[in-house]
């Protein structure tokens, strides 16, 4: 079994700094600490988790719980928090809740919170009641925009805002029939839907173009099969749109597809904008305008609300809303540019 003094001769440095690294201490150097993790993935040292807890309290884990792992977003939500933890010695570990309420509250009992220093959770199946009637003694940071108790720390994104400036892009692109694709006008609890579809209406309120329930095309699962087939049947019914907002970037790759199939060309024919910036939306043809909504910023300070949090258990709680960005790609013309002709 390798063992921490192992470690250390073969990092060249001496057993507390090994220990100073895998605990998470910030009194290392960054060169000496990625040293140290190197040679522990090439010898395989395993830490000891219990151990880690019963002397210092801590499991040097962090949970990640998240609704499916089958949307892109989601996995690059985790190895962006994954990486960032890494130079720390700590580990991400990710759950599934498949948006349940009741295996969101499994994942919030006692016995798998004592597993984790802190948990990143991003809830859909709980409501403000739920969440208020928690009190765990380990750190939680929400994810997404849930109505939640004011006591919880909260990152967010600027969904109104980033909406409203996509479909801004989209009107000064020439587009006026403008749809939004997974969508929500009203629903019983705030949720990303409905806020995205509140700042798509704002934009096209001010500019005096429709808005209205037609211009809406739900879905349930938010996947790149189910807009693809929604959007292809929505304009097979006689939907006329020459503008689609999609409220993530995997609907708006379901909206290229559909918009194909559909006989209709992007942009020349319809323009496509759509939100979250994922890495696979520079490499579509034509490229995919989106909004970033500044992933690095928001896992950089969901982890400094969980190290607040460690550090002083009655920190009061804060709430952080992230910058975004448009980035302007294929899928759109440029602001006065009309339609290629044929």
């Amino acid at each position: 079994m390798v063992t921490m003094s192992d470690v250390a001769r073969e990092a060249g440095v001496s057993v507390m700094t090994v220990s100073n690294v895998l605990n998470g201490r910030s009194n290392v150097g960054a060169d000496t600490r990625l040293r140290v993790l190197e040679v522990v993935d090439e010898l395989g040292y395993e830490i000891n988790l219990t151990a880690r807890r019963l002397r210092s309290g801590r499991t040097g884990t962090i949970g990640l719980i998240v609704p499916q792992f089958d949307l892109h977003y989601y996995g690059e939500l985790a190895s962006r928090i994954s990486e960032a933890l890494a130079p720390e010695g700590m580990h991400l570990v990710v759950e599934q809740s498949g948006a349940s309420r009741e295996r969101e509250l499994s994942a919030l009992s006692l016995a798998r919170l004592q597993q984790y220093d802190g948990v990143l959770l991003s809830a859909v199946g709980l409501d403000m009641a739920d969440l208020d009637r928690i009190h765990p003694d380990v750190p939680i940071v929400l994810l997404g925009e849930q109505a939640v108790p004011d006591r919880y720390h909260r990152v967010r994104m600027g969904n109104v805002a980033g909406a409203r400036l996509a479909t801004e892009h989209l009107i000064a692109s020439g587009a006026r029939r403008i749809a939004v694709l997974g969508g929500k006008l009203s629903a019983p609890h705030p949720e990303m839907a409905t806020y995205r579809a509140g700042g798509w209406s704002e934009a096209l309120e001010r500019a005096g173009l429709p808005h209205g329930p037609g211009l809406v095309i739900p879905l349930r699962t938010y996947s790149i099969a189910e807009a693809r087939a929604s959007l292809a049947a929505a304009i097979g019914d006689g939907l006329e749109v020459d503008g689609v907002f999609a409220v993530t970037d995997e609907v708006a790759i379901g909206a290229l597809a559909g918009l194909h199939d559909a006989g209709l060309r992007v942009p020349d024919d319809v323009q496509l904008a759509g939100f979250d910036n994922l890495g696979i939306s520079q490499h579509l043809v034509p490229g995919l305008t989106t909004i970033d909504p500044d992933h690095p910023t928001m896992v950089a300070e969901a982890l400094r609300l969980l190290r607040r949090q460690l550090k002083d258990p009655e920190a009061g709680p804060e709430h952080v809303v992230s910058d975004v960005s448009l980035i302007v790609r294929g899928t759109t013309r440029a602001p006065d540019v009309p339609p290629a002709s044929g």
